[in-house]
């Protein structure tokens, strides 16, 4: 008799948890797990009478006998963008008008982030300056892409690599170029031209917006300034822009077009 009695009211008491993202745990008897919500009764309230929370603020169910249902935001879940395309391949737009060519390979690790490697052929382009530069520089950065403050129930999902985004980003360049040499004295001549080496570091946080068009096209802006330190004052090292050695501010800027697959 006192063992069924303990059982009854161990039974009685015994409920589901619902922990939620900011920890809190509510005990309760969940009634129905669904795509998007929960529905459950409260032991304070009449057993009639239905709550529900939305799947996006839970973290996990905790069942009485002790099984785990684990959820994952609709808008980060991976499953949501499985047929999209996660590679991209992209060019600088204007970079050959600024005597290169530079071409950007980003893949996506997960939604919401990506990374990206940058190439660039230093005198692949318009020579402005006569200086015959010949050289590379390289860049590498992970991408922070900001989800969607809210989504609508059975909408489309925005493509993965699509967003305004964040990156921190390292490059490193080098290249040689011819460097005027003129008479010590006025009037000043021109008395030939010297093959100098030119090398550079950067760490810079860039700041962009990314748009992707039916899945195969997309436009990428950005603009980027951190730090950079280079053996030449004041150098313009195709990639990014580097003040001086006194005011070592990196500056960066550029429009890529690309396609996906």
């Amino acid at each position: 008799m006192l063992s069924t009695m303990l059982f009854l009211a161990v039974a009685a008491n015994a409920q589901d948890m619902i922990i939620s993202y900011s920890s809190d745990t509510l005990r309760c008897k969940v009634k129905e797990v669904g795509s998007e919500e929960v529905k459950y009764n409260r032991s304070d309230y009449p057993a009639d009478v239905l709550f529900t929370m939305n799947t996006d603020k839970i973290q996990k169910l905790i069942f009485e006998n002790g099984q785990e249902l684990t959820f994952i935001a609709e808008i980060d879940n991976p499953s949501n963008y499985l047929h999209q395309n996660k590679n991209a391949l992209k060019v600088d737009f204007l970079a050959p008008l600024t005597g290169n060519t530079t071409l950007a390979y980003e893949y996506s690790l997960k939604p919401g982030k990506s990374m990206e490697g940058t190439l660039g052929f230093i005198g692949l382009g318009v020579d402005t300056r006569s200086r015959d530069p010949r050289g590379l520089f390289i860049k590498y950065g992970i991408k922070y892409i900001k989800s969607p403050d809210f989504y609508v129930r059975n909408m489309r999902y925005a493509h993965i690599l699509k967003g305004a985004y964040i990156k921190p980003e390292i490059g490193f360049a080098y290249f040689t170029s011819n460097n005027e040499e003129f008479s010590s004295r006025y009037p000043y001549e021109r008395t030939g031209a010297k093959r100098i080496e030119n090398y550079s570091l950067m760490l810079q946080l860039v700041l962009g917006k990314q748009w992707v068009i039916n899945d195969i096209f997309l436009v990428d802006f950005y603009a980027g300034a951190g730090y950079g330190l280079d053996n030449q004052e004041g150098e313009y090292h195709y990639g990014y822009a580097i003040i001086s050695n006194e005011v070592p501010l990196s500056l960066s800027a550029g429009l890529k077009i690309g396609i996906l697959f």
